[in-house]
């Protein structure tokens, strides 16, 4: 590939939410001027809790008409289910012999859900990153779009790949944390405003999924979170009011300031019904593309089919390159 590589993966679970969108999935598009784009749903990942098997395949065709429907293009993208690609699972062994179980003690994720006692402590959900790591390193990938919660885990997969390079020689990019143009807000979760907005998130009126129908969205607007105050401003003592005004900013093309003066003199009534309606209409063209491929099956199983063997095509001399440079016979 000409281009470099940008590979990103996301679990088919909950539902992929305003925040997903505003803060990256908005921008994926734009990433194919640049960048070889490789899009994963991760379902491997995903089994780390148990799962209603009829469910989770669903959900899967869902996420793949979620992502046709922000932009992406089957015939320039690679976008594929990972449970597909037998070559994850292998590197992952392979990668499992190199790293150390202290550096996965390490992991903050694995010891909040832990401390929490909401997961049962299965080795899967101990060595995913290892697995996350082979994700990346399969397809030589130089750049990875991340949250601030998934920093620790590309270290990790960057530690593994030098340590690789150095005992059996130069085999894989060591990836880098992507740093592009930025996705157009930021977005809160609408009932705990400090805290992002989770696609697992169990109230239902903490999240807006992209895919909600428009009475639903309005609903949840009137339900956020304010404050007291009356004062339709952006500040840190304010982080309701400061993330709807964010979202309206993004939706609309206005500044945060040019935002704020829309609404002085307002309440909390009509502003927060002015930011559902300015998502209903800024989300409407989405909706409308994903009403329509999920229910082409026949479509998203080509697509998952196509998306399978490009990404297996790749993967499959990495990791033939990973097994000669260990002296196993191929």
């Amino acid at each position: 590939m000409s281009k470099k590589v940008l590979f990103t993966g996301i679990q088919p679970s909950g539902h992929l939410t305003l925040g997903s969108y505003l803060g990256t999935m908005s921008k994926w598009a734009e990433y194919r001027k640049d960048y070889q784009c490789i899009y994963s749903i991760v379902d491997l990942h995903t089994i780390t809790v148990p799962q209603e098997a009829a469910a989770l395949k669903k959900r899967t065709l869902e996420f793949i008409a979620g992502y046709l429907a922000v932009g992406l293009k089957p015939e320039e993208d690679i976008i594929f289910v990972q449970s597909n690609v037998p070559q994850h699972t292998q590197l992952a062994w392979v990668l499992n012999c190199i790293t150390y179980m202290g550096e996965l003690n390490r992991m903050t994720q694995f010891k909040e859900k832990v401390q929490r006692g909401e997961l049962n402590n299965n080795i899967g959900l101990f060595a995913y990153p290892v697995l996350q790591a082979a994700d990346i390193l399969l397809y030589d990938t130089s750049v990875v779009p991340i949250g601030e919660d998934q920093k620790q885990h590309l270290e990790l997969a960057r530690d593994i790949a030098s340590r690789f390079n150095q005992r059996f020689g130069n085999t894989f990019v060591v990836p880098e944390m992507f740093v592009g143009e930025a996705g157009l807000a930021r977005v809160k979760s609408l009932q705990e405003p400090t805290q992002k907005m989770s696609k697992s998130d169990a109230n239902q009126n903490a999240f807006v999924s992209i895919f909600d129908a428009p009475e639903q969205i309005i609903n949840k607007f009137k339900r956020a979170v304010t404050d007291s105050d009356n004062k339709i401003i952006a500040s840190a003592d304010k982080p309701g009011v400061t993330n709807l005004l964010n979202i309206y900013a993004a939706f609309s093309g206005l500044t945060l300031k040019e935002a704020e003066a829309r609404f002085e003199g307002k309440g909390y009534g009509d502003f927060k019904k002015a930011v559902g309606e300015v998502v209903v209409e800024g989300l409407k063209p989405i909706r409308d593309e994903y009403n329509k491929l999920v229910k082409d099956s026949a479509y998203l199983q080509k697509v998952v089919k196509d998306g399978a063997e490009k990404a297996q095509k790749l993967a499959s001399r990495k990791l033939e390159k990973v097994y000669k440079k260990l002296g196993f016979v191929t």
